[in-house]
């Protein structure tokens, strides 16, 4: 007998192939969560052969969003110089008519309530919504201004155009802070007391496909819900570090509300909610490894937002099943934590995304060019100095919480201070007393100190911007903040006064 041939095992699949199977109808497609159910329950090889197409998805706060718009030429025409739609400042990129409505931006009349990204939504509802403009008139463009409404109907071009989307990863934000501050991660209660967090984890498409086997320039996506495309690294691309995103395009007069929504965030302002999905092909079995990726295997930094600097510390590395779980574990401390972004509609953006292509309305695209996986995200150029507080800060003078309001107004006098801080004996920070409380003390006849001092005190750190010391004193009220490290240990006290010294120099 003859030695028996096996026929060899194809092992990988083309883009062609599968849009021929999608033709017919006989396209396998799964969610990457289904994938990832397949995978344990059988094995890669076992996924590679069954399942051509796995689907993603994510929905979160884009701030790097916005949309092209063309008004068409006005009669007598106009070359815009100043452009508000429903209040709302929108750019003006280039040509006469062209403008640019970026998510951020907050309206005039309604700051922090209404921006950009509701005047994206409200257009892409069918919304009329008012055009001003001004301009300074040439001799081919004569009009100097421009009042009408709108809806999407009348714009020959609405693109929505996101230059950073479909972040890989995002940090989970705390604030060590003893306030609660407000920051495009949300509201974040003070001594850490909560955690937020952002994006869909194993659901996300650049966790699936982490190098960019096929997404790429010209990949074929859900945007908003209407086909769109990828047209290359978004800002900020770090692929390297697993901090990849994408610039994306597509047509907003076919999206759909549900999948865009504008939003704000308390004293921070508005953005746009976006849903972005990208399918993975599944062309060899590295690929169907990829996309069986678990959100215990996927990691991020929680990262103290109280710390305004860009260098922010990072207190500890968790996963994506610890946050969605609700809550997290930095050091001893158990903290509660939420998404900015939906889990649920992340699902229904997969699903969505999945019923196209078994329908045959969505086809594959392979990318002509793939994203790079070599940049690095640098840091601003600065040539001007920035002040920080321990540029400016005094030593501070101190006392103890038991000392009387007259041995404290005597060292008012002898130091030339407006400022006494109250510590412990380890020199920790419990209060702090004015000279103004003391004289009204003297006036009313108290003697204590423990009786007046101010023990609920707003403070710096070392390595903050003086710009936001300064700020939080504007905010409440108050004339100097004692200076204190992690351990509350008192190292000084910045004053208004320093603060306007500095300035004065500065002009």
């Amino acid at each position: 007998m003859g030695e028996l041939k096996l026929k060899p095992q194809k092992n990988t699949r083309t883009i062609e192939e599968i849009n021929a199977k999608i033709r017919k109808g006989d396209a396998q497609v799964l969610t990457a969560e289904e994938m990832k159910k397949l995978v344990e329950s059988s094995s890669i090889e076992v996924a590679f052969k069954e399942v051509d197409v796995v689907t993603t998805g994510t929905f979160g706060a884009m701030c790097s969003s916005g949309a092209v718009i063309n008004l068409g030429h006005s009669d007598p025409p106009i070359k815009i110089d100043k452009a508000w739609m429903n209040d709302v400042p929108v750019c003006h990129p280039g040509a006469a008519v062209d403008l640019y409505i970026g998510a951020t931006a907050m309206s005039e009349t309604q700051a922090y309530e209404y921006g950009g990204g509701h005047l994206i939504e409200d257009l892409v509802k069918g919304k009329e919504v008012e055009l001003r403009a001004t301009a300074y008139g040439t001799d081919c463009y004569p009009r100097n201004s421009i009042r009408t409404n709108l809806t999407k109907d009348d714009l020959n071009q609405f693109y929505l155009l996101n230059f950073r989307n479909g972040y890989q990863r995002y940090n989970c934000a705390v604030n060590s802070r003893d306030e609660t501050i407000y920051t495009y991660m949300g509201k974040l209660l003070p001594k850490m007391r909560n955690a937020t967090y952002s994006g869909a984890g194993e659901l996300n498409p650049l966790m699936n496909d982490p190098d960019y086997e096929t997404i790429g320039i010209g990949t074929r996506i859900f945007l908003g819900g209407a086909q769109g495309y990828i047209i290359g690294e978004g800002t900020q691309h770090e692929a390297k570090s697993q901090n990849g995103t994408l610039m994306v395009r597509g047509d907003a007069k076919k999206m759909s509300p549900e999948f865009l929504r504008g939003a704000s965030f308390t004293r921070y302002g508005t953005t746009l909610y976006v849903g972005l999905g990208v399918p993975i092909p599944i062309l060899n079995e590295g690929l169907a490894k990829k996309t069986a990726i678990r959100d215990e295997e996927i990691f991020t930094n929680v990262v103290d937002y109280g710390v305004p600097r860009r260098n922010r510390p990072k207190l500890a590395k968790v996963s994506y099943k610890e946050l969605k779980s609700g809550a997290i574990t930095v050091g001893d401390k158990k903290i509660r934590v939420s998404s900015l972004s939906s889990l649920k509609m992340a699902r229904q953006i997969a699903t969505t995304l999945k019923k196209w292509i078994e329908e045959g309305t969505f086809f594959l695209t392979a990318p002509v060019e793939r994203l790079p996986l070599d940049t690095t995200f640098k840091p601003m150029k600065q040539t001007e100095t920035t002040s920080f507080v321990k540029n400016v800060m005094q030593m501070a003078v101190t006392c103890k919480e038991t000392e009387e309001v007259r041995t404290i107004a005597e060292r008012i006098v002898s130091k030339s201070v407006n400022h006494i801080v109250a510590v412990d004996n380890a020199g920790k920070l419990i209060g702090i007393v004015t000279s103004w409380d003391v004289t009204r003390a003297m006036a009313q006849g108290k003697t204590q100190l423990a009786d007046i001092m101010t023990r609920r005190v707003f403070t710096a750190k070392p390595d903050e911007p003086l710009e936001m010391a300064s700020k939080r004193m504007a905010e409440h009220n108050i004339s100097a903040l004692p200076v204190i490290n992690d351990e509350k240990k008192v190292l000084g006290i910045v004053t208004s006064e320093d603060v306007a010294k500095l300035l004065g120099r500065r002009t």
